[in-house]
């Protein structure tokens, strides 16, 4: 059976190359959008939409899609639409707490498993200086909340999975695609 990764993210095919799956990236192109009430629900509906997508194209497959999304007093930050989203969100997270939900589903015509993993953040307090330079990297153009905690040294501590606040919370990812006998 062939394992399908509907999604181009770097961070996520290294993760799950680290895992020692044998898969291919075919990256959902269909557009987000959701009426979720909130944000766990947010990011398990759109990981199945992607995965979905894929899977109609592929479906002896076990596809994977994913979706992360930051979480501040329960707004929502996705990626930032420009780079002045991008110094907006991380003015809004400097020397606060925040939470980051990746939603995951795994498709398979034998089984579907939906979950969504949290991790709780906090970050550095952020001079003005730093966030233009970092911006100006272009670094946080394809990141849910506008930073990536493998480049950006902003994070003062996390509660929680690394790799879900880098997108792909590998541990219960591989849980679920053992299963699959992979």
């Amino acid at each position: 059976m062939k394992l399908i990764l509907a999604s181009n993210s770097p961070r996520r095919r290294q993760i799950l190359s680290q895992l020692n799956y044998e898969y291919v990236a075919i990256p959902a192109v269909g557009e987000e959008y959701t009426n979720a009430a909130n944000c766990l629900d947010t990011v398990k509906e759109l990981a199945c939409r992607k995965a979905l997508e894929v899977y109609k194209a592929n479906p002896d497959a076990v596809v994977v899609g994913c979706d992360t999304i930051v979480d501040l007093d329960g707004k929502a930050l996705g990626k930032p639409a420009d780079c002045a989203d991008a110094v907006n969100m991380l003015t809004l997270l400097s020397g606060r707490s925040h939470y980051v939900h990746t939603g995951v589903c795994v498709m398979s015509k034998y089984a579907v498993y939906i979950f969504a993993e949290t991790s709780a953040v906090l970050f550095n307090t952020l001079s003005a200086e730093r966030i233009k330079r970092y911006v100006e990297s272009g670094s946080p153009m394809d990141k849910a909340g506008a930073y990536g905690i493998q480049d950006s040294g902003f994070v003062a501590e996390i509660k929680g999975s690394y790799e879900n606040v880098m997108g792909f919370p590998a541990d219960r990812i591989d849980s679920v695609l053992r299963r699959f006998k992979f």
